[in-house]
């Protein structure tokens, strides 16, 4: 069914590592050291969520490389020392370690997620004050490679980030989150384009799907008016002069992560019927 994707189409789950899938996803007795092989013969794409936690060994890069096919893609989170603990100062080092181990998968590295949580007012009065602080730091990310910046202040989305985003070529992170703007009315109002690739993450809500299910195997919540706005939105998207947009699904999106892929990619093909 992925192949009814454009070629420029990346979607995956933002993560591969969860022992529930087993049974349902991977097959039945697959062990953990064996779930991104089985998982890359699904998809052609994930987001590493474990490299927010630890720069990733060279050891661990280089099986992640050994163990998927050639035109695998990874994405990875960038490590919270440098966007939470130490937030963008004195962190060379660590940007620089994160680099030189991810380098390792060569033409399967996608980009590479700055995850930002959501600041109080006492933190930061204003978008400005961020994009004060981040500014100089996107000015010293290499061109090389690959960035997205996720925020999660819904009123920070404006022309001054995207603007400051743009500058760079740096991707915003386009989120399905419930503290954030629905794709429809928000670029429905601005240009969210501001790289030459795109960049999506169907986040959900953790708290509210929590109360449903802690085991992450089965959908527990229809997403469908939600694809329903997000297709529309991602072939506006590929429209443009974008070379790729990748997406990813997150378990508390729906609550199993692969049936929100596929759930996904059962959308795509009819929306393509349908014209």
């Amino acid at each position: 069914m992925a192949n009814s994707l454009p070629a420029n189409l990346y979607v995956g789950t933002d993560s591969f590592s969860w022992d529930e899938w087993v049974g349902v996803f991977y097959p039945e007795g697959t062990k953990p050291g064996e779930y991104i092989t089985e998982y890359a013969k699904r998809y052609s794409t994930v987001e590493i969520d474990s490299t927010f936690y630890r720069i990733p060994s060279k050891a661990v890069v280089t099986k992640w490389d050994e163990k998927t096919p050639k035109r695998f893609v990874f994405a990875a989170k960038v490590p919270r020392v440098i966007t939470h603990l130490k937030f963008l100062e004195d962190c060379e080092g660590e940007l620089n370690a994160f680099l030189k181990n991810m380098a390792l998968l060569g033409d399967k590295l996608g980009p590479l997620l700055l995850q930002f949580r959501y600041y109080r007012k006492s933190e930061f009065k204003s978008a400005d004050e961020f994009i004060a602080k981040l500014d100089p730091f996107l000015a010293t990310l290499p061109k090389e490679y690959m960035f997205a910046v996720e925020v999660r202040n819904r009123e920070w989305v404006g022309e001054k980030l995207l603007g400051a985003l743009r500058q760079h070529g740096i991707a915003l992170a386009l989120t399905d989150h419930p503290w954030m703007e629905r794709i429809g009315p928000l670029t429905d109002k601005l240009d969210v384009v501001t790289a030459d690739f795109g960049y999506i993450r169907w986040l959900g809500d953790r708290n509210k799907i929590e109360k449903q299910t802690t085991r992450w195997d089965k959908i527990v919540v229809d997403r469908a008016p939600e694809m329903k706005e997000w297709i529309p939105a991602i072939k506006t998207l590929l429209g443009r002069d974008i070379k790729a947009l990748y997406g990813y699904f997150s378990n508390h999106y729906g609550g199993y992560a692969p049936g929100s892929v596929d759930f996904f990619l059962e959308m795509w093909k009819k929306s393509n019927k349908n014209f």
